[in-house]
C-alpha cells in the first residue's frame, strides 16, 4: 500500500486529492495547521479515511514529524494562502507561507530521505497566477514568469525552488502549473463560487445582486477533480518535470454570469450586477490560458468537465445548499 501526505488537505484539491488516492489504494495522511481548524469537520464527513497530522509549513520541525509519522512514497504541498486579492492586504504572510513553506517542506523531505533521495516524491501546486503580466498566449510551461501580485511572486519562489531541489539534490520533485479550477467545494471568496452562490440566492429571493471587480478579465476555467488526477499522474513519471495542466479554453467573468444566470433560469444578468471597484486589483492580470500539451502527451491527461458543465455544477450544488440553509 502507498502512503501519500497532503499539506492543504482541507481546500477543494485536498478533499478531491484524498478521495482519488484513496479510491487507488493509498493509506493517505493529511497535515493540519492547529486542532482547531474549521474545516476539520468537513475532512471528516468528506474523506474519513484521512489520517490527521497536525504541523505548519512555516515551522520545519513539525514537516519533519509529520514525514516520519506517515512515511510517505508521495508529497503533495497544496498547502497555500491562495486568495489573490488577500496577498496584497497580508503579503509578508503570504510570501511565508506560500512561497518560504515551499522551501521548509523540500528541506524536511530531503533530510527526512538523505539516505535516499529517490524514496519520497513531491508534488509543488505552482499556479498560473505567475504568469500575472503574460509574454505569450497561450502560456507554456517555458513562458517568462511576470507575477502580478504578492501571491503571484510567493508561488515564482515555490516554483523555482522546487526546481532547484530537483536539479541540486536529484529529488523526484514535479511543479503543476494549474489554470484556475473550480468545484463547489471551492470557497466563497472566488469569483465562480461568489457568482454561484449568489445567482442561487438570487434566485431563491434571498438577495438582490451581486457586486465585482473587473468583469472582463479572462481566465482557463476548468474543474478541480479532474486536476487532481493530473497531480497524480506527474508522480508516476520516471523523473520528475513542470507541467501545464490547463484546458486551453478562456472564458470571461461575464460569460461565467451568462452561463450562471441563464442555468438558474434568470433573465438578463446586467440586472443583478454592480461593479465595485473594492473588489479591483492594484494590478490585474487580464488574460490567462494554458497550453497543456505536454501534460497531454506525456501524462495522458486531458480535462473531462466542460466550462458550461462546471457552471452548472456549481449553480445546482448551490441552490440545493442555499435551500436547505434557508428552509425554502
Amino acid at each position: 500500500m502507498k502512503r501519500a501526505l497532503i499539506t492543504g488537505v482541507t481546500g477543494q484539491d485536498g478533499l478531491y486529492l484524498s478521495e482519488l488516492l484513496i479510491s487507488k489504494g493509498y493509506e493517505v495522511y493529511g497535515l493540519v495547521r492547529g486542532q482547531n481548524n474549521p474545516k476539520l469537520g468537513l475532512l471528516a464527513a468528506t474523506v474519513p479515511e484521512v489520517r490527521v497530522l497536525t504541523g505548519d509549513l512555516m515551522d520545519m520541525s513539525s514537516l519533519l514529524r509529520a514525514l516520519h509519522a506517515a512515511e510517505p512514497d508521495e508529497v503533495y504541498n497544496l498547502g497555500a494562502i491562495s486568495f489573490v486579492a488577500y496577498s496584497w492586504e497580508n503579503a509578508h504572510l503570504t510570501t511565508d507561507v506560500t512561497g518560504k513553506g515551499v522551501l521548509n517542506l523540500l528541506e524536511a523531505v530531503r533530510l527526512y530521505s538523505r539516505d535516499d533521495l529517490t524514496r519520497v516524491r513531491f508534488y509543488q501546486a505552482s499556479s498560473s497566477e505567475m504568469f500575472g503580466k503574460v509574454q505569450e498566449v497561450p502560456q507554456r510551461e517555458t513562458t517568462l514568469l511576470w507575477p502580478r501580485s504578492p501571491y503571484g511572486v510567493a508561488k515564482v519562489f515555490g516554483h523555482h525552488m522546487t526546481i532547484n531541489y530537483r536539479e541540486s539534490y536529484g529529488l523526484h520533485a514535479s511543479s503543476g502549473i494549474l489554470f484556475n479550477h473550480e468545484s463547489p467545494r471551492r470557497g466563497p471568496e472566488f469569483v465562480t463560487r461568489k457568482v454561484s452562490q449568489a445567482v442561487a440566492r438570487i434566485r431563491l429571493g434571498l438577495q438582490d445582486r451581486i457586486a465585482l471587480g473587473n468583469i472582463d478579465a479572462k481566465r482557463d476555467w476548468g474543474f478541480a477533480g479532474d486536476y487532481v488526477e493530473a497531480m497524480w499522474r506527474m508522480l508516476q513519471q520516471p523523473h520528475g518535470d513542470d507541467y501545464v495542466v490547463a484546458t486551453g479554453s478562456t472564458h470571461s467573468i461575464r460569460d461565467l454570469l451568462e452561463v450562471a444566470f441563464t442555468h438558474a433560469g434568470l433573465d438578463d444578468w446586467q440586472r443583478y450586477v454592480v461593479q465595485d471597484e473594492r473588489f479591483m486589483r492594484p494590478a490585474e492580470v487580464d488574460l490567462l490560458v494554458g497550453d497543456p500539451s505536454k501534460a497531454r502527451s506525456v501524462l495522458g491527461w486531458e480535462p473531462t468537465v466542460s466550462f458550461d458543465e462546471l457552471v452548472r455544477m456549481m449553480v445546482d450544488h448551490d441552490l440545493i445548499e442555499q435551500r436547505a440553509l434557508a428552509g425554502v
